[in-house]
């Protein structure tokens, strides 16, 4: 009797160590360990998140899928970790994957026996989607505050200047001056500018019905629009997936595309190129618009699709105010990516009905 009670004990032991390693092999999370910060353990969700064979990333070290000016706070992280208590709290880090691209993730690390050696088990969890989630919405509040405030002050503006237009009817029948038609013609400049800023600002005044669009189709037409400007611009129509489609408003659709290819033409000078590329995708209909014009500054692409922000001389930036607005009123995402002299993109996805 007193021999088979030991047995028993290392059986469950044995058995608890078993459900363990299946429990985390299978687990859906990112699981690495890892012994003086080499790589002794990933399971498989593990591997197909850093897009590489178990086999490779198996005694790497773990530092390297960190950017390089986080490996001081990591270990700093990993010995705390192993030589206190608690469990440490999580962090968001960006780590690099096999193939070269970056994610998001939040992280936790707790101390672990694996084999018989203490070890740092540090689970990875992807949440690139989430704070793409929460930059749209802090986006679509940001407008919506601004097309608040925006549609306060247009009411304020244009209630005087449509009075001052009045006066200067008037003054045109009983004076004649060549300085009044100019006057006249600032002002409705003015007014068309203030209404522009108010059919962004609060795009739900417009009722239109949401119809089907085929983009493949529309955006080969918005195209042919733009014929007496192509003659020093270079034009790649990259459009795949004809058959899919999206619900919305076509006119608004059709104006936001149309401000953002004049956007693309008026950016390129002198010689240059525009590319336009259409694919669905995991049920969304992705979009890019890239030109090789003058591009802009890193520190002012936050600023892009804030009325009255614009990097022409000219421009009111309204243009892009309505191609933002469109596409968050529709449920899309857009982004852009842009360098000084080399050019901008912008990338926007949409929801596909089909």
């Amino acid at each position: 009797m007193t021999d088979v009670l030991p047995n028993q004990t290392n059986r469950a032991i044995v058995e608890k160590e078993e459900m363990y390693r299946n429990i985390v092999e299978y687990s859906v999370e990112a699981i690495v360990i890892h012994v003086d910060y080499e790589i002794v353990y990933i399971n498989e969700s593990g591997a197909a998140f850093f897009r590489a064979s178990k086999e490779l990333l198996i005694g790497r070290d773990v530092l390297s899928v960190f950017q390089p000016a986080s490996h001081e706070m990591i270990k700093k992280r990993i010995q705390k970790g192993m030589t206190g208590n608690e469990l440490a709290p999580l962090i968001e880090e960006k780590v690099i994957r096999a193939d070269g691209t970056m994610v998001e993730v939040e992280l936790y690390c707790r101390p672990v026996i694996f084999g018989d050696r203490k070890a740092m088990q540090t689970v990875f969890r992807d949440i690139s989607i989430r704070k793409e989630t929460e930059k749209i919405l802090r986006d679509r509040e940001k407008l919506a505050s601004i097309g608040q405030i925006t549609a306060g002050i247009v009411h304020e503006v244009k209630n005087p200047l449509t009075a001052v237009k009045g006066f200067l009817q008037l003054l045109k029948e009983s004076h004649s001056h060549p300085y009044l038609q100019t006057m006249e013609n600032e002002l409705d400049k003015a007014l068309m500018t203030l209404q522009n800023l108010l059919q962004v600002s609060k795009p739900d005044l417009q009722d239109e019905p949401l119809v089907p669009i085929y983009f493949y189709k529309e955006l080969e037409s918005l195209m042919l629009l733009f014929q007496d400007k192509l003659y020093n611009v270079e034009v790649e129509m990259d459009l795949r997936d004809p058959e899919k489609w999206i619900l919305g408003k076509k006119n608004l659709y059709l104006k936001a595309f149309f401000n953002l290819i004049k956007n693309a033409l008026e950016a390129i000078s002198e010689k240059g190129k525009i590319k336009i590329i259409h694919y669905c995708e995991n049920q969304w209909i992705h979009i890019q618009v890239t030109d090789t014009g003058v591009g802009v500054p890193k520190e002012k692409l936050n600023m892009l699709g804030t009325p009255f922000f614009s990097s022409k001389a000219d421009g009111t930036g309204l243009g892009l105010t309505q191609v933002y607005t469109t596409i968050h009123e529709h449920g899309g995402h857009i982004s852009v990516d842009s360098k000084l002299g080399e050019g901008t993109t912008f990338y926007i996805r949409l929801p596909v009905n089909r």
